[in-house]
């Protein structure tokens, strides 16, 4: 019988989640959504040196605003709890022994200052130290030292280590989703750390009784685990553990030159590359959400970095990604980050938003601005979205609507002839005379007085569109019109007449 599908993020709590670490859990979500499994969010933070204070509810508010929150985690569906390394702590002790007793490790007792010193004979001689096979029988373990001996040092609470005896001389062929075969001499391997005489396993232990505990499937994370998983899979051997199928995603690369996409990138090029925004002592540090983009913008970018269905279809929904996601469709070669693209996306989404929905988070803008109107936001929004990447540039592409213009496009003046006044005044009567001040209304009986009087196009509706807006910019001019009103339009005309 096959195994349900189950799948793991399993980041660490040392600052904000990286956008590379997202994807890592879009990944993760797709996978076991498409295969009606579980996606889990496992905390690793054996590493209390590095934690970082309120880290982990980021990680699960970034997860929650993208709408990939997992299935099982702290406080959630704890089936295989507790989902925190650190609350797992009193686990790790007995594998560790488990590994000593079945030959599969050994006690390592040296001295940081001992470890040193081997470093330097080693680069005084031309060569590499590297602590395995050549030297474990040479250095002060459990492996030269008699078992009486070894005890007694840790019941005197001698500082040791217990690290991974790694085999000698076979060649490891491993297969990866992704990249297919891989191959691994154990020689060219080093003894890997697994536990500290602080009770604490390092990540190499911790990550893998988790995830046999946890009854992980699939472990799919970053290109740079690639060199890991040789030590994983000889755990999972040394164990007796069915190991679980491996993935290694390609990396997310700078949007210019070669190298993986890091927070000095997106400060210099001025782009996110959290999700959501961190503050530290230090400063803020900027995140998509902040920046005005949806979560399913972000959702959509992140999936098509290293993935594509193989059509030429770049907008998905999530649903349509679960539908469609497939690991062996995921690409080798690293995938370079597009700030610009990604705000191609945005635009994308922002046009199929909701009007009133958009309208309420454009009143928010306007309050803050202090600015109150009883003019119709949802029409206006309708009118300016089009031109928008995001919420935020709203302002800039409506301005006039709420305030009228106190100078006039130097560019644009030129449309402002000696006859302009005298057909502005015209105009002013026409406008006086409508009743049903509705765009389409305005616009028939505006242009009919044209054509009747002969008057060119150019000649009344430049000036017109200067006299409301200050440039020759904006949505189409009766909708303007309809929008600020009869009484506001002649005002506006009138002003333009009086500084013109």
């Amino acid at each position: 019988m096959s195994r349900q599908v189950r799948v793991r993020f399993a980041p660490s709590p040392t600052g904000p989640l990286h956008i590379g670490g997202v994807r890592t859990a879009l990944f993760n979500y797709l996978f076991a959504k498409k295969n009606n499994g579980v996606f889990f969010l496992r905390i690793e933070d054996t590493d209390q040196t590095r934690f970082v204070p309120g880290a982990e509810e980021y990680i699960m508010e970034a997860l929650e605003w993208l709408g990939i929150a997992p299935d099982e985690t702290i406080g959630k569906n704890e089936k295989f709890g507790p989902y925190r390394q650190s609350d797992r702590k009193d686990l790790y002790q007995k594998y560790a022994d488990q590994l000593i007793q079945s030959g599969w490790a050994y006690y390592a007792f040296d001295t940081p200052e001992a470890l040193d010193a081997h470093r330097k004979q080693h680069e005084a001689e031309g060569k590499t130290f590297i602590y395995n096979h050549h030297n474990r029988e040479k250095l002060d373990t459990s492996l030269v030292i008699s078992a009486e001996e070894t005890a007694k040092r840790i019941a005197n609470g001698e500082h040791y280590v217990i690290r991974f005896k790694t085999p000698v001389d076979e060649t490891l062929h491993l297969k990866d989703i992704i990249r297919g075969d891989v191959k691994f001499e154990t020689n060219l391997l080093d003894d890997k750390v697994l536990f500290k005489s602080d009770g604490m396993p390092t990540y190499h232990l911790a990550n893998i009784v988790d995830d046999h505990l946890m009854e992980t499937t699939h472990v799919i994370r970053g290109e740079e685990w690639l060199p890991s998983m040789p030590l994983h899979v000889l755990l999972y051997r040394a164990f007796g553990w069915e190991a679980p199928e491996f993935a290694h995603l390609p990396l997310i690369l700078k949007p210019v030159g070669n190298g993986k996409l890091s927070k000095r990138d997106g400060d210099k090029l001025g782009f996110p590359v959290f999700p959501l925004e961190w503050k530290t002592e230090e400063g803020v540090s900027s995140g998509y959400r902040e920046k005005g983009f949806f979560p399913e913008t972000v959702v959509n970018f992140l999936a098509l970095l290293g993935w594509n269905d193989g059509t030429e279809q770049e907008l998905f929904s999530l649903e349509e990604l679960v539908e469609k996601f497939d690991l062996s469709r995921v690409h080798k070669a690293g995938a370079k980050f597009d700030p610009e693209k990604n705000k191609w996306f945005n635009h994308q989404y922002l046009i199929k938003q909701n009007d009133a929905d958009l309208a309420k988070s454009f009143a928010s803008i306007l309050e803050e601005k202090g600015i109150s109107t009883a003019l119709d936001l949802t029409k206006i929004v309708s009118l300016i979205k089009e031109r928008a990447h995001f919420v935020s540039e709203f302002w800039d592409l409506s301005d006039f609507f709420f305030v009228a213009p106190t100078s006039y496009d130097e560019k644009a003046r030129k449309n402002w002839k000696e006859e302009t006044p005298a057909l502005m005044q015209k105009l002013i009567s026409v406008l006086g005379e409508i009743t049903d001040f509705t765009s389409v209304n305005i616009e028939t009986i505006v242009k009919d007085w044209m054509t009747k009087n002969e008057i060119g196009m150019g000649k009344v509706m430049q000036p017109f569109r200067l006299s409301l807006v200050g440039a020759l910019k904006g949505p189409h001019l009766f909708d303007i019109v309809e929008l600020i009103g009869k009484e506001e339009t002649i005002k506006r005309i009138e002003k333009a007449i009086a500084t013109l």
